[in-house]
């Protein structure tokens, strides 16, 4: 299932399921999709739930960056298990698209090696001046 866990402006953070494969990659493209064309100019995928990524999973990915790139916006991956990096970095992927260590590092858009949570990231977002109160929903 992918959450949607803050909308603001013109950001999106949503988390990945524990499985990105076969079977649901599709639905998440799609629904990423759907949030680009509402308007997201930057996406970050909160990735601190998955345990397995698959060939499709990541190739949704590497075509949701593309698809962002085409509207001037960008792609951030957060939180990508040790595992994952290491395979992310042997495909050379990482040039492409790198890894932030944190939902947090993502939102400021740098590669900080700081320590914060997902729940300190969102907070941040919600204290923003003219910040209205995020919405929260959840796509199948």
């Amino acid at each position: 299932m992918l959450r949607v866990r803050v909308r603001h402006a013109d950001t999106t953070v949503v988390r990945l399921p524990s499985e990105v494969d076969h079977e649901n990659a599709s639905d998440i493209g799609a629904r990423c999709q759907e949030l680009i064309e509402e308007g997201c100019a930057t996406l970050v995928l909160d990735a601190s739930d998955v345990q397995y990524l698959d060939s499709s999973g990541v190739s949704v990915i590497v075509a949701l960056s593309s698809a962002l790139d085409s509207h001037a916006g960008a792609l951030r991956l957060a939180a990508l298990s040790d595992h994952y990096q290491q395979v992310w970095r042997l495909l050379g992927l990482d040039t492409l698209l790198p890894v932030f260590p944190t939902v947090r590092a993502a939102l400021d858009g740098h590669d900080a090696r700081a320590c914060a949570d997902t729940r300190e990231s969102l907070d941040h977002l919600r204290t923003m001046p003219g910040n209205p109160q995020p919405s929260s929903r959840t796509t199948a």
